[in-house]
């Protein structure tokens, strides 16, 4: 499969010893984790223990620059590990530390915050969760209502995020707050690092349809929280999150997701015996994820300083609605296992989360001048 779409510019010894350290680090246990992963991250065990192995072999972030701690990799060799990752069953480490708030901190935090967060991200030892949906406030984010009043050296926070992811096992959260009294949609926003453990912080836990907790409801109440650890400008947060969306949306759903969901529904309809017509409609399945791996590839390897926000809507888009595809495809080969309805269920809100659909295609034709 990767030799057909976008091996070019990875050497063989580079395979062999991403393919030599694999097979020696992954034991059964976290093989096992890796096939009955419903979300987007596998058991937190399995994280921990996928992470810490990762991160000894210096390969944790392996998209981060070298001076901070990652591999400096081509595109197509971060493609080809996270493609072996998939298909040796690797545990899912969905990390939004590695993936969207150490590339922003990275690009816009002081040099103070780069010491104190990119270390913990690396190590594990931070785990991290988006503070931006609120009960009133999800595709139009404008409408949040979390407030951040200056007090001396302190923001106090009052109000509540909604729909945030692993929000129960995290640290640290970057959220988005109004501040000032003249704050209205755009303007007077700013964003906040914080510790999920400062006092007057309640997490609730929200039961999704397929039984699991991913995410919750989290309350403020006259939270403290230090300006210094604000990120960026006082009033210039909806700019930093416009960049945190772009890094999130082109890398929340990738080419190694997709191949674990379709080694998936394979897997399942083997056992329940694969019509020819079922086996047509994945190798189609198949196809269409081949012609996004390469898009991909080459949509990334063209970036220059991040992904503009075209090819993140579009990547977005093409990745959440394939995905969904191939689960509805796995649910009609074995309509009776209760792994493939949990994923089928827990992926139904793929094409909501960072942004609808609907949102990312209104985004692509405003982009393209219609």
């Amino acid at each position: 499969m990767f030799d057909a779409v976008g091996a070019n510019g990875v050497s063989q010894a580079f395979r062999d010893r991403v393919d030599t350290f694999l097979a020696g680090a992954l034991t059964n246990e976290l093989r096992a984790a890796g096939r009955d992963t419903v979300g987007l991250k596998s058991t937190r065990a399995a994280c921990k223990a996928w992470h810490r192995k990762l991160y000894q072999q210096g390969w944790v972030a392996p998209a981060w620059p070298v001076e901070h701690g990652g591999t400096g990799w081509t595109k197509a060799e971060q493609l080809y590990f996270e493609t072996a990752c998939a298909e040796q069953d690797a545990p899912l480490v969905h990390s939004s530390g590695i993936r969207t708030i150490g590339p922003l901190i990275m690009a816009i935090g002081t040099p103070a915050q780069k010491q104190a967060y990119l270390p913990g991200i690396l190590k594990g030892e931070h785990e991290w969760c988006q503070g931006f949906s609120e009960p009133q406030a999800g595709s139009d984010l404008t409408a949040l209502q979390l407030h951040a009043e200056r007090d001396g050296d302190d923001f106090i926070l009052n109000g509540s995020k909604i729909w945030t992811s692993f929000a129960g096992d995290a640290t640290h959260m970057f959220l988005l707050a109004r501040c000032g009294a003249k704050s209205d949609e755009r303007d007077g926003v700013v964003m906040l690092l914080v510790e999920m453990d400062r006092p007057g912080i309640e997490v609730q836990p929200i039961k999704f349809i397929d039984g699991n907790c991913e995410t919750s409801q989290v309350f403020f109440t006259n939270v403290r929280t230090p300006v210094t650890d604000r990120l960026g400008e006082i009033g210039g947060g909806w700019a930093a999150a416009r960049t945190l969306m772009t890094i999130a949306r082109s890398n929340n759903t990738t080419p190694g997701l997709l191949r674990r969901a379709l080694r998936a529904a394979r897997r399942a309809s083997d056992e329940t015996g694969r019509e020819p017509a079922l086996e047509a409609r994945l190798a189609g399945l198949e196809m269409r994820l081949d012609t996004f791996e390469a898009l991909a590839s080459r949509k990334m390897s063209q970036a220059v300083g991040g992904t503009d926000r075209m090819t993140s809507s579009m990547l977005k888009v093409v990745a959440t609605e394939l995905q969904q595809a191939i689960n509805e495809a796995a649910v009609s080969g074995a309509p009776n296992e209760a792994m493939v309805l949990a994923r089928y269920f827990a992926n139904r809100a793929a094409t909501i989360y960072s942004g609808t659909s609907e949102i990312h295609r209104n985004t692509m034709a405003r982009l393209s001048g219609l």
